[in-house]
């Protein structure tokens, strides 16, 4: 599988990325409902064993489950991945909800707290998980520069920022990456963000390039309106009226395409992400190695200009606010 170089790093990165925040389970606010520990270990396996080289992760992503998870995978496995992991987003024991914090005792202790989930002595990538509260982004971004400086993280990183939040942490230290949400359904990182990263030279791995799974193929209104509490989608506004019916048929355009390729919708919309030339991977979440068979294709598959195209045309006669 070919590689893109990560922004300024050293690091040459597969075109996707292995996911974790639906194998964090439901247990906190914003999870995907009950997951399987077997299926999430075996379905990051699948992704290694089929050149996936950096797996994305969080602690708010089941409160630590997903990092233990991945370190319960990794164990034993004698070339390893880059592991990406976040900080910012913490929590109470027995408090399913999520706070921010960036102050830089708070961060300082999240990722020795990560070290030890993940069963590393360093992480590749350290991203700020969200930009909360504003008045200090420039303490956290200055812990991030520490920890970087002291060996804890080798490179660092930011999710969710704008562009005027990338600058004031530029002034301090430089961005390795972005990580901004990007689909065919969420595009608002074309205005500006993503030729800013491109001016700057910081790498830009999106996530929800599947739009939390609504675009794999897989999704329909009986799946949707079974999905349990626990998954955050099930309130989502993708996922209801009126946007449903729309995405749906962006999904049926995506499978017209993707059938002319032997692909599956998943891949045409992971491929789509890729094609733009501002972004460096995507994060692809897997819940299974089925899952992992549907969406690998993506890193090789290739739109052509007429698909494109036709997917811009789709957009221009199915237009909502």
């Amino acid at each position: 599988m070919k590689t893109r170089q990560l922004g300024n790093t050293d690091m040459h990165i597969t075109p996707i990325g292995f996911g974790t925040w639906a194998i964090g389970g439901g247990n906190w606010q914003f999870g995907w409902g009950p997951q399987d520990d077997e299926e999430s270990i075996a379905a990051i396996k699948r992704a290694l064993n089929l050149g996936i080289n950096w797996i994305d992760t969080a602690p708010a992503y089941g409160l630590g489950h997903a990092e233990e998870i991945v370190a319960r995978a990794l164990k034993g496995r004698s070339e390893k991945p880059y592991i990406f992991t976040k900080c910012s987003l913490v929590w109470n024991e027995g408090d399913y909800e999520v706070t921010n914090n960036l102050k830089a005792q708070s961060l300082r202790h999240e990722v020795e707290q990560s070290l030890r989930r993940l069963e590393v002595d360093v992480i590749d990538l350290y991203q700020i998980h969200w930009p909360v509260p504003d008045a200090d982004i420039e303490e956290g971004w200055s812990t991030l520069a520490e920890l970087q400086k002291e060996g804890k993280v080798r490179y660092i990183g930011v999710s969710n920022f704008d562009v005027s939040q990338m600058r004031r942490c530029m002034a301090i230290a430089p961005i390795s990456s972005l990580q901004p949400p990007y689909s065919l359904i969420d595009r608002e990182v074309e205005k500006e963000i993503l030729p800013f990263c491109h001016e700057h030279n910081i790498g830009v791995i999106v996530y929800s390039p599947m739009q939390s799974g609504l675009l794999t193929g897989t999704m329909t209104r009986e799946r949707i309106a079974k999905l349990p509490e626990s998954d955050w989608r099930k309130h989502d506004e993708e996922f209801q009226e009126p946007r449903l019916s729309r995405n749906l048929e962006l999904v049926e355009k995506l499978r017209e395409l993707a059938s002319l390729y032997q692909r599956t919708p998943a891949e045409a919309a992971i491929a789509w992400v890729l094609a733009n030339p501002y972004v460096t991977g995507a994060i692809v979440g897997a819940r299974n190695p089925a899952q992992v068979d549907t969406i690998i294709g993506a890193a090789e598959f290739r739109l052509s200009e007429l698909d494109l195209s036709e997917i811009e045309k789709f957009f221009k006669t199915h237009a909502m606010v």
